[in-house]
């Protein structure tokens, strides 16, 4: 019951995050998200042995974050083009990558055993690909045009294969997919969990018009805001290949999150969710669905949402 409720309370609001706030709020969001899921994960850390160095690794999220929030909700003409914003965002990105691994180990000198120095570093940087980088693709998709309605295409997308992978398994689940990482998780969940990712995936973009016009109404988009839909529909190969690789990376990053809490003898990440433990926890799968669902927009699936403009 406490999941669900979560659910009904959580799930309009980030809707409405998603449509109705400025980038430059939007982009907060996302990182106070990021750091509760950063915490939980250095929790994690010290419970397998580890010191990481939270001080420095809360540094870096957050300069992450300002770079893309610098580059996004600025009004400079030369980013009012589909990928150069992006390509700035993600130098700003990379340099944060490429420095903040150095600083670390110069502070880790002073570890003392030294042996303990090398992997306080490591588990440390680890935070900034693992939830940095990854949520900080939902501040790039957000300001493009379309952006909002194709980022809650990939929340509905995980969140579908989420639910098909626990009410099936549950059902009818006999065959054990990890047994030493998930011992709940079964071959019969995660197909269904693909089938009903495909399924899903399937009627979102077949019925794209009749969902901008129900976002229309709805208030969540503006009908003067909204990026023209193209008239010619996505090919059935490209929404499969979408759907499979969404679900694919998405269950990975369950078992992946699972693997960490087992190793650390956890049950969850954290208590801030009812029913759904930590934020870690709830965002998972999603932190590995992100990086492909970009991977997407940018090779050309994000024209078949409309027209790619950046909005703040």
């Amino acid at each position: 019951m406490k999941r669900v409720l979560t659910a009904v309370i959580l799930i309009p609001l980030v809707v409405l995050a998603l449509f109705k706030a400025p980038l430059w709020l939007f982009t907060l969001l996302v990182l106070g998200v990021a750091l509760l899921a950063a915490r939980e994960f250095l929790g994690i850390v010290e419970a397998d042995g580890f010191r990481p160095f939270r001080g420095l690794s809360y540094l870096f999220l957050v300069c992450g974050f300002l770079v893309q929030a610098s580059t996004f909700v600025t009004d400079w003409r030369w980013f009012q083009n589909l990928g150069a914003a992006a390509f700035v965002a993600g130098m700003g990105a990379l340099a944060v990558l490429l420095v903040s691994p150095l600083v670390l180990l110069v502070a880790s000198m002073r570890r003392d055993p030294l042996a303990e120095a090398l992997p306080d570093a490591a588990m440390s940087f680890m935070v900034l690909p693992y939830v940095g980088v990854t949520l900080s693709c939902m501040v790039t998709l957000r300001a493009m045009g379309n952006g909002a309605l194709f980022l809650l295409y990939v929340m509905l997308l995980v969140w579908t294969g989420d639910i098909a992978a626990l009410y099936v398994g549950r059902a009818i689940g006999k065959h054990k997919l990890a047994v030493r990482i998930s011992p709940g998780k079964t071959w019969e969940g995660t197909i269904a969990s693909v089938l009903g990712t495909v399924f899903v995936a399937h009627l979102l973009f077949r019925f794209l018009p009749a969902i901008y016009e129900g976002l229309i109404q709805s208030h969540l988009v503006s009908p003067h805001s909204v990026a023209t839909v193209p008239g010619e529909p996505v090919p059935i190969w490209l929404v499969v290949l979408f759907a499979v690789c969404i679900n694919v990376a998405a269950q990975l990053g369950d078992l992946v999150e699972s693997a960490m809490k087992r190793g650390a003898g956890l049950k969850d990440s954290g208590s801030l969710l009812p029913g759904h433990g930590g934020m870690l926890d709830r965002i998972d799968a999603l932190l590995f669905a992100l990086p492909v669902a970009i991977l997407f927009y940018f090779a050309g699936l994000g024209v078949y949402l409309g027209t790619s403009i950046i909005r703040g």
